[in-house]
């Protein structure tokens, strides 16, 4: 039997079967549940649901859209339900939707039933009644669902029913005499609402009749400067009659108070953050001066949690007592915190009258800091906005100290004596499995990998961590890889998380609410970049934008931290990647962001083309064709600059090359594999050189010319990888596929490969005959750089077959030609085969100079296989003279040009270096 279904509306909007809370999807699938929720049974038509889903212009497909997600929602309330069945829940009536449930089902139908309940009863019944009613309230109707500055009309009516219960449970409790009853609830109700003015009154009457005068009178003198700041108006004859009944009740008021103790409770799953804890003792310990200790960090870094506990760490260094302040800094515009309202609280807080407050703000600091002077306090304030902020509420001179929290760089901290700032990063690995230890218990240790997988796919954000313990200790039989499958299923949605998602989502909405409509739009495109780092030149494409332009948004990003800069690149965390994906599809049309991808591909492979023509490719590629979108490749120094540009994107690169053919560019595939060919052969990454180059043979299809480069590509990455028939296989197909298209040059060139792999096989005339083959095509075609390749080619040979003398000449005349065209490569091949020949007729001191001179030469190139290919010769040199202990330091020197690699070269080194112990 299928367990019932049940809902709640009264705060986020959840759904459970049985006791299995159900994954709602995306926002748009739960606003139309909330909707659907908030009429409780009544009918929805398709019509409303595209008013709520899109505030204007929604797009042409914004029916079908509805319909999709109905029968989505559908198939989550009734597995199993066929594509197109009506089912048995939510239902359809015509042209609108209405669900079928009833009280037991839903929170709000139970709501009402208990509020009718109590209004038909009196006395301590009723309020009891009203106080359950109430406690079901979680938050706002539907809430983290709405639009900044809109909330639909639906959601806003049943939020009215709720306050109308307020004031009617504050009404019978007064009458009753126990307002502590309701007292919470009011409160909430008037720091939801804070200019209703009955409900204020309500809680003024409420707090008096429980005892806190005090209170009651603060919170007036808050409302009353609300009104007048906000609306223009004083308070009305209500507010003033609560007021003077408070007043009657006691005339006076206190002069002096207890030490305030504001400190929100300590975290009891605290953990990690020993280094940053550490680093603020210090500053305390080493600046007598510090006055603020300004938090930063990315949404759900724990900052408020760290502040917390930092603070209750310091308390007792702060006898007269803590203050604490949540400044709302990231809230919408209306409810952020200004300095005036936190004055007033802590002056009222410190003992100072309502009507003693000064009006204007300078003086109220004035008065707040003249009484600091006097004390040691502690003072936490909690999601600050900017400087203006909070500069107001630092303490002057004496010893107190403000610690605060802010989710960006606050600029101001660094310009001010006294304030020091603290970054929060993300947990360390062996944090974040303390954090679930102390969650979890023991099954943390049980399953370390699935904890690690856990810990993974949080990416170490706190928030993330804290919010899947939860969710597991809130369902028993869920177990660590369950969870993990959970997160892995999601393909890095959000959805992974569960109803929890919209708790990330709310997170990070405050930092996306805070930007400029340039920068939001930067910030949902940038998830489509391969990578999870990119450049501001990628960023500047992504986004067709000036990099200047770029540069400004990526700064205003990083001040929200949406986004680290660091080494020249910007990174996005992997859930905050996630939140802007949705975001991404949700507001931007796929036209837009197909663009997007466009211009970021144009941009990687024009770049990628200047790039390797600085490294002096052999064979250069065709100049690709101008960028249909209006971008530009990057600009290049020289070839250091290049080749930083290759490492730096190195793995953007192979992600574009493996992902190319599906968006549609298998050209980008190919000529971005065959732009790093050169790149990968100066750093040794043969393996990594023949992967991405199949990759990109099997995106060029049935382009005869790209297939013919790419196999002569892979022949170079076969012959270092010592796979030589492998090589000369490649060779002959590119070499039949360049003699049927008539490029003769192109037939020099693999002429000319094959003459190389010929000689490494001891097929000496073999490889001679290759190779004057190839320099006759040369010669044919006017190609003096591949010409001189062929003549180094055949003077090798030359040698091997007897005649030293004729080789020397040659490969004199072939270095010269090729310092003639500036070809470094080519010079310091020639030096090493010129020194080897020198060897062979034994003059080894100048075989030894030469070698050094070939060092040299593919030093500056930036060459390390050959450098090292070099230093190898060196070394066999040495060791065949009986020099063990020079034969092993060329070795050794050969193996730190390879960086570590496992190249075939570096085993044949690390073979030699083994035989000398």
């Amino acid at each position: 039997m299928t367990s019932p279904l049940s809902f709640a509306v009264l705060g986020p909007v959840r759904a459970w079967r049985g006791r299995s809370e159900l994954d709602l999807g995306t926002r748009q699938q739960r606003l139309i549940l909330a909707l659907l929720l908030a009429r409780a049974g009544g009918a929805v038509s398709v019509a409303e649901f595209v008013d709520l889903l899109w505030e204007s212009d929604p797009p042409p497909s914004a029916v079908n859209v509805v319909h999709r997600h109905i029968g989505t929602l559908r198939r989550r309330f009734e597995p199993g339900l066929p594509t197109r069945a009506a089912g048995s829940v939510l239902v359809r009536d015509g042209a609108e939707y209405r669900l079928l449930i009833d009280e037991e089902s839903l929170d709000l139908l139970h709501f009402r039933r208990l509020v009718a309940q109590a209004a038909a009863a009196t006395g301590e019944p009723a309020v009891q009644m009203y106080r359950q009613a109430l406690a079901l309230w979680r938050d706002r109707c539907a809430a983290g669902l709405h639009a900044e500055g809109r909330t639909h009309p639906e959601f806003v009516a049943v939020d009215g029913e709720r306050f109308a219960a307020v004031r009617a449970a504050a009404d019978a409790a007064l009458r009753a005499g126990c307002a502590h009853v309701v007292l919470p609830a009011i409160r909430l109700a008037a720091e939801y609402e804070p200019l209703d003015e009955e409900l204020q009154a309500r809680l003024l009457l409420a707090l008096a009749a429980d005892g806190r005068r005090a209170e009651a009178l603060a919170a007036y003198a808050d409302v009353e400067h609300r009104l007048t700041e906000e609306l223009g108006i004083a308070p009305g004859g209500v507010l003033r009659a609560a007021r003077d009944s408070v007043l009657d009740q006691d005339a006076s008021v206190p002069t002096g108070v207890e030490p305030p103790a504001q400190l929100p409770a300590d975290h009891p799953y605290f953990a990690g953050r020993r280094e940053v804890m550490a680093a603020a003792q210090a500053l305390l310990a080493d600046d007598q001066r510090t006055t603020a200790l300004v938090i930063d960090g990315m949404p759900g870094v724990g900052k408020t949690t760290f502040a917390v506990h930092l603070s209750h760490r310091l308390a007792a260094r702060y006898p007269d007592g803590q203050l604490h302040a949540d400044l709302r800094g990231f809230d919408s515009g209306d409810s952020v915190m200004t300095p005036a309202e936190a004055l007033r609280g802590f002056l009222w807080s410190l003992g100072v009258a309502p009507g003693s407050i000064p009006a204007e703000l300078h003086a109220q600091a004035g008065l707040y800091r003249s009484i600091l002077a006097e004390r040691r306090m502690l003072i936490l304030l909690d999601n600050c906005r900017d400087w203006d902020q909070i500069r107001h509420l630092l303490p002057g001179t004496g010893g107190s100290l403000v610690i605060a929290t802010s989710r960006r760089r606050i600029t101001g901290v660094a310009g001010s004596a006294g304030a020091h700032a603290l970054h929060l990063d993300l947990l360390t690995d062996a944090e974040a499995r303390e954090l679930l230890a102390r969650r979890l218990g023991d099954a943390v240790a049980a399953d370390p990998a699935a904890v690690g997988e856990i810990i993974a796919r949080c990416g170490r954000l706190p928030l993330a961590l804290a919010l899947v313990a939860t969710r597991s200790v809130g369902r028993p039989g869920l177990s660590l890889p369950a969870v993990v499958g959970e997160l892995a299923g999601a393909d890095g949605r959000l959805a992974g998380f569960g109803d929890a998602h919209a708790d990330l989502e709310s997170i990070f909405s405050w930092s996306y609410r805070a930007l400029t409509p340039e920068a939001a739009r930067l910030f949902r495109l940038l998830p489509l970049h391969p990578a999870g780092e990119l450049s501001t030149q990628a960023a500047a494409a992504l986004g067709g934008l000036p990099a200047r332009f770029a540069r400004g948004l990526l700064g205003e990003l990083a001040a929200q931290m949406l986004v680290r800069p660091g080494g020249g690149r910007w990174r996005m965390h992997d859930l905050l990647r996630a939140y802007a994906v949705e975001l991404g599809e949700e507001h931007d049309d796929a036209a837009e962001r197909d663009a997007a991808v466009a211009r970021v591909y144009d941009y990687y492979e024009l770049s990628a083309y200047a790039a390797h023509l600085l490294l002096q490719p052999q064979v250069p590629l065709p100049e690709p064709e101008p960028s249909g979108q209006g971008v530009t490749g990057r600009r290049f120094s020289g070839r250091d600059d290049a080749m930083a540009w290759f490492a730096a994107e190195q793995r953007v690169l192979i992600d574009i090359v493996a992902r190319a053919q599906e968006r549609g560019r298998p050209r980008a595939a190919w000529r971005i594999a065959l732009a790093m060919q050169n790149f990968f052969q100066d750093t040794a990454q043969f393996r990594q050189w023949a992967a991405v180059v199949g990759t990109g043979l099997a995106a060029a299809g049935d382009d005869p010319a790209a297939r013919a480069l790419l196999h002569r590509s892979l022949a170079g990455a076969c012959y270092f990888l010592a796979d030589l028939d492998g090589g000369l296989s490649h060779l002959q197909q590119a070499g039949a596929i360049f003699e049927r298209l008539g490029l003769r040059s192109e037939q020099g060139h693999v002429e000319n490969n094959i003459a190389e792999i010929r000689l490494d096989q001891r097929c000496y005339g073999e490889a001679l005959r290759h190779a004057e083959a190839a320099r006759a095509l040369f010669h044919a075609e006017g190609n003096v750089r591949g010409a001189t390749t062929a003549l180094l080619a055949i003077a090798r040979a030359q040698g091997r077959l007897g005649g030293q003398a004729e080789a020397l000449g040659m490969f004199v005349q072939a270095r010269r030609q090729f310092e003639a065209i500036g070809d470094l490569h080519g010079v310091g091949t020639t030096q090493a085969w010129l020194a080897h020949t020198y060897s062979m007729i034994g003059d080894l001191p100048r075989a030894l100079a030469v070698w050094q001179q070939a060092i040299d030469t593919f030093r500056g190139a930036g060459a390390a296989h050959h450098t090292a290919q070099v230093l190898v010769a060196v070394g066999d040199c040495h060791a065949d003279g009986g020099d063990a202990a020079l034969a092993g330091q060329a070795w050794r020197e050969a193996l730190a040009e390879l960086h570590g690699t496992d190249s075939p070269m570096a085993r044949q080194i690390r073979d030699r270096l083994a035989r000398l112990r």
